[in-house]
């Protein structure tokens, strides 16, 4: 396996995250991120390095909304592995299912082994970093 790109959830370039709205909720759809902010997937397929993503396979932590399936699908991924479906009752998510199953875009939830991974970094000031080798 081999990671072939990376994604974040933000605003387009040159869209400034201190002018742009980041909440759900606001006194009308134009004060809500939904309308502005790239998900995570749109930003993996886009940023990648590779030439293309055709046959990869896409590890996310929620089930992808339906314009995050159309990026997919798009790109030749084959598989999403995701961590959680929990807005599987919205229609967003359900219109990205059925689009996934028509494109024949393998789908599956990824059970974790471990409830967390911690990572401790410590100093080894016996390490000469300048060192040539």
């Amino acid at each position: 396996m081999k990671i072939v790109g990376v994604g974040y959830n933000g605003m387009p370039a040159g869209c400034s995250d201190d002018e742009f709205p980041w909440g759900k909720e606001g006194s009308s759809a134009l004060d809500e991120k939904s309308l502005y902010v790239c998900h995570a997937e749109m930003n993996a397929i886009i940023n990648k390095n590779l030439a293309d993503v055709k046959d990869c396979s896409i590890y996310v932590s929620l089930f992808p909304c339906n314009e995050c399936a159309k990026f997919i699908i798009q790109s030749g991924i084959t598989e999403v592995v995701y961590l959680s479906d929990k807005y599987s009752h919205k229609p967003k998510y359900m219109a990205s299912k059925r689009m996934f199953l028509a494109a024949g875009i393998k789908c599956r939830q990824f059970i974790p082994k471990r409830e967390k991974i911690e990572i401790e970094f410590t100093t080894n000031n016996n390490i000469n970093c300048n060192k040539t080798l």
